[in-house]
């Protein structure tokens, strides 16, 4: 049992200014090299030399070396609790430098009195000495003070893999209060039943047993090197257990960083969807961008942005941001203009930033006019369904006639490339938004049939992780609120990739067109949104509230489908879809409507629009997408 004076005194040390605790270490080092050669000689000559006249010159000797070789090397820069194997290799280092004059005065020069193998014995008793002063004060500051301050239930920590970032995950989980580690679990079998720093690894077989002998709380998985798969089956592997599981980011993330606490972060939905990406073709990425005029709708959206960062990376000569929310366009301006900033100086890319709504073709020609872009994505949309469903003038205003007026002025203007981003919900579409897409599909491709010189292609695909409106944030936020956890129907299904991947995805394919194509991505396999925000709850360490487990923690509640909305979606109208050169992008080509006959539409429906008529817009909506088929649902309570 440690002394509460011990406790108080470290306490007291603890708080002094930085600079009296290089002062104090210095005292503490001096008095052990006094130490050392009084432990010198006592194993040299077999009794202690306190009151001999060699000893107090050697004493002298070792105190004049060690005091400028050791503040020059840096030792009194160290902080001790961080002190491990790199501050004892460096304290070896400083050592041997003090060891050379003293080997050289003590054995080769002799001092009268004084035994030549003394130049050998001390340096190994002082550094044997200062090893243990920093091995006792680590101790005392995070073994024993650290968790002395802390006064709650402590949580018992599993670190998932054995590797370099679990070894620097648990040093700096040393400094955490209230976190006791209680070992490593590693797929690797050869490393079952050892130990590292002092820990030891077991089997990911021996968890049930590991959680009831420790009384576990959570699991830290430390392997950022890993592929997004394997990631994916470990974690689905530890759902069952119900403890909190977090795990550090990517290996890319943590490059060239030391591997702390603040590091991990909480299990995501990409972790438990995520795939490993294809690699990018350099021809394919660059093909409409490098060098170029690049000009992106939408840029301040979740895949406009997305596009922006991808593009800018890619060397344009100038980018056009188009955006009509003024705080988005500032903000992807500045993040951009930061990476460009941070690049090397050779990256000289123009960022031009157009506050404008596309639903004004005058506005729309005159910025084609100014830029001349050779590319366009349009990514500007109204994409919320339930927004779009009670304000439809608007959605088609902006949907269609946005995607209508950017077309023609890029037509005019000569633009070689227009790349359109759609979405699943344009196939037999439900609700107003994606009826109105695929409109601007019918648009493009009808455009296209016309050979005006600008090549038309569209992008199709399903949900993106982490976008605006996206359900993944509001069951994270709901989970940490206490619940419920509220879902629409539990048999909805939808499809998810990463916006990131996304948007190489819509680069590549706009780089593949002939014109009128539908490209259309490859999204993995559906996901069941009721067992997404079940293994969400499981994976945040909590329970699934329900009739089984009626004392759970979370509840799962349907409030029924939304107007517009349908239980699954899907990508493809008809079932003629290509391969392309990439293992991810599919090729289709959907009848249309010829532009003779989709132009005399347009016109009525931009009547009905200017006059406010919403019946008779949403009419020629339903003629010009023949397979739109609005559904509405009623809300429902249900617990689940």
């Amino acid at each position: 049992m440690i002394s509460p004076r011990i406790y108080a005194f470290a306490d007291a040390v603890l708080k002094l200014d930085r600079s009296y605790k290089r002062l104090l270490v210095i005292l503490t080092d001096a008095v052990l090299c006094v130490c050392a050669v009084q432990v010198s000689f006592l194993m040299r000559i077999g009794e202690w030399a306190l009151f001999d006249r060699a000893s107090h010159i050697v004493t002298l000797i070792a105190l004049a070396l060690w005091a400028p070789i050791y503040t020059y090397t840096g030792t009194y820069r160290t902080i001790f609790r961080f002190a491990g194997v790199g501050t004892m290799a460096a304290l070896m280092r400083t050592t041997m430098a003090f060891a050379t004059p003293i080997i050289v005065l003590f054995m080769i020069w002799t001092i009268p009195g004084v035994p030549r193998t003394l130049g050998l014995i001390l340096p190994i008793i002082f550094f044997a000495f200062l090893c243990l002063s920093r091995i006792v004060a680590r101790y005392m500051i995070i073994d024993v003070l650290t968790q002395r301050h802390f006064a709650g239930e402590p949580r018992r920590v599993l670190v998932y893999g054995a590797g370099s970032s679990g070894r620097q995950l648990v040093s700096s989980l040393k400094h955490e209060p209230g976190m006791q580690v209680t070992g490593f679990v590693d797929d690797d079998h050869r490393l079952k039943g050892q130990t590292l720093d002092d820990y030891m690894i077991y089997k990911p077989s021996e968890l049930p047993q590991l959680i009831e002998r420790y009384k576990l709380t959570d699991i830290m998985l430390a392997m950022p090197s890993n592929t997004k798969a394997k990631n994916r089956d470990i974690v689905a592997s530890l759902e069952k257990y119900g403890l909190h599981v977090r795990t550090l980011p990517g290996i890319s993330e943590l490059v060239k960083g030391r591997i702390t606490s603040q590091d991990l972060r909480e299990i995501n939905v990409e972790d438990l969807l995520g795939r490993d990406c294809v690699p990018a073709s350099i021809h394919l990425m660059g093909k409409t961008i490098v060098g170029k005029t690049v000009m992106v709708t939408g840029a301040g959206g979740s895949i406009g942005s997305e596009l922006c960062r991808k593009i800018v990376m890619l060397q344009p000569r100038v980018l056009v941001l188009v955006e009509m929310t003024e705080y988005a366009l500032y903000a992807i301006e500045q993040e951009l203009t930061e990476l460009l900033a941070r690049n090397p100086s050779d990256m000289q890319v123009r960022i031009v930033a157009e506050l404008a709504n596309v639903s004004n073709p005058d506005l729309v020609e005159r910025m084609v006019e100014r830029w001349k872009p050779h590319t366009i994505f349009h990514a500007a949309a109204y994409k919320h369904v339930p927004l779009v469903e009670e304000n439809p003038i608007g959605g088609i205003s902006n949907n269609v006639f946005g995607t209508l007026n950017v077309a023609l002025a890029a037509e005019r203007k000569k633009v070689s490339h227009f790349i359109l981003v759609s979405t699943d919900k344009a196939v037999r579409p439900t609700n107003i938004m994606g009826a109105t897409k695929r409109v601007c599909e019918q648009i493009l491709q009808a455009r296209a049939a016309l050979k005006t010189g600008t090549c038309f292609s569209m992008v199709r695909f399903g949900n993106v992780l982490g976008s605006s409106g996206s359900v993944v944030p509001r069951f994270e936020k709901q989970i940490r609120n206490g619940g419920p956890v509220t879902l629409t129907h539990r048999d909805v299904v939808r499809y998810f990739m990463t916006i990131p991947e996304a948007a190489e995805l819509v680069i590549q394919a706009g780089a593949m067109a002939n014109g009128g194509e539908v490209f259309v991505l490859d999204m993995g396999s559906p996901v069941r949104i009721i067992d997404l925000a079940s293994r969400m709850v499981r994976l945040a360490g909590l329970t699934v509230q329900d009739a089984q487990n009626p004392e759970g923690d979370i509840e799962i509640r349907e409030v029924g489908l939304r107007p517009g909305e349908k239980l699954y979606e899907e990508l493809l109208i008809g079932d003629n879809a290509m391969p392309t050169e990439h293992s991810r992008i599919m090729r289709a080509n959907e009848d249309f409507i010829p532009w003779d006959e989709l132009t005399v539409a347009l016109a009525q429906m931009q009547d009905t629009i200017n006059g406010g008529r919403r019946e008779e817009a949403l009419a020629i909506l339903r003629r010009l997408v023949p397979e739109y088929s609005p559904q509405k649902h009623e809300p429902v309570l249900v617990s689940s």
